[in-house]
């Protein structure tokens, strides 16, 4: 009941402050409190129907995403961002209850160009994460899932530290940004962050902060602009009470074009930084996977057809898996979009599939 008031009354707030700023008189400018803010939403509504696993079946509505994305301009180089997240409890005594709880909180820090960093700037509080929110701007289908690295539960997108990113070498011209408007450093861009670990729904286990980054490199980025080559890494503890080993390295590289969007990425890695995926010892165990993403731009239809294929092997063979994801999606606002697709995994030591549905998903982003 207490969650289901918190959403109502941040509904209520930010449904004042738009219409205030619309409608209210000439002494508007006397409230400091609602200049220079911007207000935004996102949302996953998503239908499943299908085998979830080997013994059980699924037909339901769910909402997987529900932000409320709130900007306030606090002078030239000062911005905070706060955003509720609406996601519904899957365990425990409040087993279906709809809850609101914080995906970001932070300040956003703007810098004077740093030689070859251009626009650098710092966010505090809780943060991106250098990778994931990175990726979702290159594989724009977050409304079907996560994206890989989380969804083999290495990381999340978000955690409480503090990131630092910066272009590299100044923006690329006006015509590219037209395909991709997200990190348009002309020579890539770069991301680096020190973190609690556990992520933006977790708390602090021990004292230990492991650092994150992301180097993105556009080595053609005259005649190629839409080919990057990218790193990510981590290096610290996992987030337990046993503070297992956690380390990550992972590359990937991805063309984005009018017509179409590839990416292809490799990682190795041991634990994770939940500090979950360990032995009977405790041991970080070891990990590694790949990845191949694509999608095709159908000209003057609005509509894309995209497939995805993930490959996860587990402490040396132990565990295996395989996700395939093919679908088509229509575009009809900026980013909102409708899509259908099926998804498949199994894992190799059953050699059956362990889940595969259908699923029809509406993506709203203003």
């Amino acid at each position: 009941m207490k969650t289901q008031v918190a959403l109502v009354a941040a509904m209520g707030i930010c449904i004042f402050i738009t219409f205030s700023t619309l409608y209210a008189d000439d002494n508007l400018d006397a409230y400091e409190g609602v200049k220079d803010i911007k207000i935004g939403g996102h949302w996953f509504l998503t239908y499943l129907t299908g085998k979830v696993n080997t013994e059980s079946r699924v037909n339901e509505f769910v909402i997987n995403r529900g932000y409320i994305n709130v900007y306030k301009k606090l002078s030239e180089n000062l911005v905070g961002r706060i955003t509720p997240d609406v996601s519904v409890d899957h365990e425990g005594d409040g087993l279906g209850d709809v809850e609101l709880r914080l995906k970001y909180a932070y300040l956003i820090t703007k810098l004077k160009d740093l030689g070859f960093l251009k626009k650098p700037y710092f966010e505090f509080g809780l943060v991106h994460r250098p990778w994931i929110d990175y990726e979702q701007h290159i594989n724009q289908y977050r409304v079907q899932g996560t994206m890989f690295l989380e969804r083999v539960k290495l990381f999340n997108s978000a955690d409480f530290g503090v990131t630092f990113t910066s272009f590299l070498g100044g923006e690329l011209e006006e015509e590219y940004q037209q395909v991709s408007k997200a990190y348009p450093g002309k020579f890539g861009s770069f991301s680096i962050g020190i973190y609690n670990g556990g992520g933006y729904h977790a708390i602090e286990v021990n004292e230990n902060k492991p650092v994150e980054t992301r180097l993105s490199l556009r080595p053609l980025n005259k005649k190629l602009p839409g080919l990057q080559f990218h790193y990510t890494g981590a290096y610290g503890k996992g987030n337990s009470d046993i503070s297992p080993d956690w380390y990550l390295n992972a590359g990937m590289v991805s063309f984005e074009s009018p017509r179409f969007t590839f990416t292809g990425q490799y990682f190795f890695a041991r634990g994770n930084s939940y500090g979950s995926y360990v032995d009977d010892d405790g041991v970080a165990k070891p990990s590694q996977g790949y990845s191949v993403f694509g999608d095709f731009k159908i000209p003057t239809k609005n509509l894309t057809l995209f497939a995805r294929y993930d490959y996860w092997n587990g402490n040396e063979g132990e565990s295996v898996t395989h996700r395939t994801i093919a679908g088509a999606a229509y575009h009809f606002v900026d980013k909102s979009k409708v899509l259908i697709d099926y998804d498949l995994y199994r894992e190799s030591s059953s050699g059956d599939a362990k889940s595969g549905f259908f699923e029809l998903a509406i993506e709203i982003k203003f």
